[in-house]
């Protein structure tokens, strides 16, 4: 029989290797090769030696009932997971150390068990003198779940299929591992292996499996890419530590929209829902300054409204800083090249710094308007319209193109109390072209019409 050869998988993009080397020629990732065994082929065991059975084969036409839900009674969660948790269904939720993942999950674990659900919170990285702590901090001592310490892998799935509960969360996958694996916890082999186990144990029992997971230092999941792909729904916990506010986004989800958002608040006593996050993000704004743009925006299915700050100085550096948080640094140059481009405004000689209030991130083209109005106001020290909310996209010819869900943009903004949108000129809307319920609309089609008409130049 021959002996089977070993190969040698990239853990990033899954390119197999004849030999170890220390950078994927496939993707150009560094210290991503594993060494696998492949199956056994021999004698009787290749897949053409043994018929398996037939699988069953439907039409489209095929009408099932929606999965059933269970609701936690967090809405911003609730609205994330796109109505609830689906049981059999398995999550994973990354985030920054110190964000707030374990705190959001115990008190999420905490509201299905108050709901009459049974819910257990397995914490591999505290023993459970610490997360009775955290529960008492947060007011959750009396909440009915169940609360368990443990790595070894198998003796988590034995306690989980004895006790069968609806939610089961798991803190975090990085720190389990497998009597049948060969490699230390949080290996890139123990991390699969762990995560494969523990979403067929999921789909086997009809449990709803929530995971932790770290990430690296680029923003992603740590460990290999395969397990996003395994799981049916992937958040990330984001925010930043000198803010209060915190966003549940979700990136991948079977069952619901992805994109979708859920604004929280840190507070002394927890987490707290964020049910209006355009009011939060935009209260702390006073009188109308240089630099500030109010941008409103989609996130998922929700319209939410954010404060674009900017500041341009004059630079003593050869080259000028150009310092971007919450934006697309790639987007801002484009947008800075095409006002000098096609507006004939440098920004030569000049620093640039741009920010997002609330510590929010912005990736949708239609922040470009908004971002061009608050360069030139910080450039030209000339506050825009205290009651004025603009988006649209920019095109490298200068044009302003329309963006999707105007009228919920605009919905959004005349609810918070603003009277006047400045938006592309092919924009359509419902009613008035210029005009709808106290809210005027001023089109523009051009960045250059923009510079002449908002800032008086051409």
């Amino acid at each position: 029989m021959p002996k089977p050869t070993t190969v040698f998988t990239c853990t990033a993009c899954g390119a197999t290797h004849k030999k170890w080397a220390g950078r994927c020629d496939a993707c150009g990732q560094w210290n991503t090769i594993v060494e696998e065994a492949p199956l056994s082929q021999g004698p009787g065991r290749g897949l053409g030696a043994i018929k398996g059975r037939a699988i069953p084969l439907s039409n489209l036409q095929a009408h099932e009932a929606p999965p059933p839900r269970i609701n936690a009674g967090i809405a911003e969660l609730d609205r994330v997971l796109g109505g609830g948790l689906v049981p059999g269904s398995a999550l994973l939720v990354g985030g920054d150390p110190g964000i707030g993942k374990s705190t959001l999950l115990l008190q999420a674990a905490a509201a299905f068990s108050n709901a009459g659900k049974h819910a257990i919170y397995i914490s591999g990285e505290e023993a459970s003198a610490q997360v009775r702590m955290r529960a008492h901090r947060l007011g959750l001592a009396e909440a009915p779940m169940r609360l368990g310490a443990e790595t070894n892998l198998r003796d988590i799935l034995t306690t989980l299929d004895a006790e069968r509960p609806d939610v089961a969360v798991i803190d975090s996958i990085q720190t389990l591992w497998s009597d049948t694996v060969e490699a230390a916890p949080g290996s890139v082999s123990q991390v699969r292996a762990s995560a494969h186990e523990l979403v067929t144990f999921a789909k086997r029992r009809g449990v709803a499996v929530i995971l932790v997971g770290h990430v690296t230092k680029e923003g992603q999941i740590a460990g290999p890419r395969v397990v996003e792909h395994m799981v049916d729904t992937v958040l990330y916990f984001e925010g930043e530590r000198g803010h209060q506010f915190r966003i549940l986004r979700s990136v991948k989800n079977r069952f619901g929209p992805a994109g979708e958002i859920g604004v929280f608040e840190m507070t002394g006593a927890g987490l707290a829902e964020v049910t209006n996050p355009s009011a939060l993000f935009l209260s702390e704004r006073g009188q109308p300054v240089a630099g500030s743009a109010v941008f409103a925006g989609i996130e998922g299915t929700r319209p939410v409204l954010t404060e674009v700050q900017a500041l341009v100085a004059p630079s003593t550096l050869a080259s000028p800083r150009r310092t971007v948080v919450g934006l697309d640094s790639g987007r801002v140059s484009t947008i800075l090249a095409v006002l000098e481009a096609r507006c004939g405004i440098p920004f030569a000689g000049l620093d640039v710094f741009l920010n997002v209030a609330g510590g929010m991130k912005v990736v949708e083209p239609a922040a470009d308007l908004a971002i061009a109005a608050a360069l030139l106001s910080a450039r030209e020290d000339s506050a825009l319209p205290a009651d004025a909310v603009l988006f649209g996209e920019i095109s490298l010819s200068g044009a302003l193109r329309p963006v999707a869900q105007a009228e919920n943009r605009l919905k959004e903004a005349q609810k918070l109390g603003f009277t006047q949108a400045i938006l592309p000129d092919a924009t359509k809307v419902e009613g008035n072209d210029n005009e709808r319920g106290g809210m005027g609309f001023r089109r523009i089609a051009d960045l250059t019409g923009f510079v002449g008409e908002v800032f008086g130049a051409g």
